[in-house]
């Protein structure tokens, strides 16, 4: 039956087809080096280095909030000194990547998305194909070279911004011990955290660049199309992110149980 429910759910399963075959598609142009350099680096600047603003402020107010609000909770137990690792670990396995990932997300999978789709609308990318240069290789590996190496370092500035400001917090306007405090955060904060935090933040910058360039370069005619493409990457980039987030949680979890 041709019901609105199947066409959306054959539309949806055409659309997971060929997101994958780009995927594909790009991972052998970039290991066979097909790159174009100039380009990685701007894209690295763009990606990484004027997303540090609304990445810093976020992981800052995160911690701040964090340890205020597990300060205010742990206090009625007498728990205050475990308030800094409760802010540790949770911005090193969970707020850190997750939250830089929605933040770029909301930034970079939206420009990336304008500026594929307005070459689609303006035929740009046809005109590379008549220059025989392939528009995988000239626009999209770039960019999710560049959101692979970026997210993580992002990522880890994020948690030692988030993990400082909850130490300021909790030491210096709630009043705990800052000895204990940071002796319970080392404790119970271990490398295996950390780890957990750059692997997902690898992946989802992945997800970030593949999904904006895939709206973009298959975005619609005219300035609605564009504006359509544009909204669909950032939304479907932050569901990407928070549905990855939980299974990425599961399987590195029981990983890094049994080692």
């Amino acid at each position: 039956m041709n019901t609105p429910a199947t066409k959306w759910i054959a539309e949806w399963l055409q659309g997971l087809g060929r997101i994958t075959l780009l995927a594909k598609e790009a991972l052998t142009s970039l290991f066979s080096l097909k790159v174009a350099w100039r380009d990685l680096v701007y894209q690295i600047y763009f990606i990484g280095v004027k997303s540090q603003s609304v990445v810093l402020i976020t992981g800052a107010f995160t911690g701040m909030v964090l340890a205020a609000q597990t300060y205010f909770q742990f206090h009625k137990v007498r728990m205050d000194t475990a308030t800094l690792a409760v802010v540790g670990v949770s911005m090193c396995s969970e707020l850190g990547p997750v939250l830089t990932g929605l933040m770029v997300a909301g930034r970079v999978g939206a420009a990336i998305a304008a500026e594929l789709g307005t070459m689609r609308v303006t035929e740009q990318i046809d005109a590379l194909r008549t220059l025989a240069t392939h528009p995988v290789d000239y626009l999209v590996v770039p960019r999710l070279a560049a959101a692979h190496l970026t997210l993580p370092l992002l990522t880890v500035e994020s948690i030692a911004v988030g993990i400082g400001a909850g130490y300021i917090v909790g030491v210096h306007l709630l009043g705990i011990d800052p000895a204990y405090s940071w002796h319970n955060m080392i404790k119970y904060t271990g490398a295996v955290d950390v780890f957990i935090g750059i692997i997902k933040a690898f992946i989802y910058g992945g997800l970030v660049a593949l999904i904006g360039c895939y709206k973009g370069m298959s975005c619609g005619e005219g300035a609605e199309g564009v504006g359509r493409a544009t909204t669909e990457a950032v939304v479907y980039s932050s569901i990407a992110i928070l549905i990855a987030n939980f299974f990425l949680t599961l399987v590195l979890g029981k990983i890094f149980q049994t080692l």
